[in-house]
């Protein structure tokens, strides 16, 4: 084979799947017993990537957060890319909490991606960052795939996916 092969290394969660999951979530929580007459809001802004969760206590919104997790989970979201903030005391005795959603890999993730594929030797194999992806091109897919190997070991915080592969 002649010419360079290449991959992305990326991650983020399908928003429509994420959108998906809120409401199946929202009904659930309208159905159980231990919500009733309960306050707990769930919202997704998808320009943010951000999940805004209320309720009145910390036990509801706990349990509104794992009603949420559980779907995520059943809709092939990545719960590894989910960063939740810290519960806040809100108006009226109520609580709320923020989760992120992690959409690309962030710049020192990138880098540290980028120094685990050149500590491997191969001379042939180039990374490049670009925004918020890695591009890594080399002349063998044998090379590529023991690069995909090596990144799939590592424990990088976030869900990696590898894909828009060019041969």
């Amino acid at each position: 084979m002649t010419g360079t092969q290449s991959f992305d290394v990326t991650t983020g969660a399908d928003l429509q799947e994420v959108d998906n999951a809120v409401n199946q979530s929202l009904k659930e929580i309208g159905q159980r017993y231990d919500f009733k007459g309960s306050n707990c809001t769930l919202e997704f802004d998808r320009a943010k990537a951000e999940l805004r969760l209320g309720a009145d206590d910390d036990y509801r919104l706990k349990a509104a957060y794992d009603v949420l997790l559980g779907r995520l989970v059943r809709r092939g979201v990545a719960i590894r890319n989910l960063r939740p903030g810290t519960v806040e005391p809100a108006a009226g005795g109520r609580v709320r909490q923020t989760v992120s959603l992690t959409q690309g890999i962030p710049i020192e993730t990138a880098r540290e991606i980028v120094k685990v594929v050149k500590a491997l030797g191969r001379k042939k194999v180039q990374v490049a960052i670009q925004g918020d992806e890695v591009r890594v091109t080399g002349p063998s897919r044998d090379e590529l795939q023991e690069v995909i190997r090596a990144l799939k070991e590592r424990d990088f915080v976030i869900e990696l996916k590898f894909g828009n592969y060019r041969g």
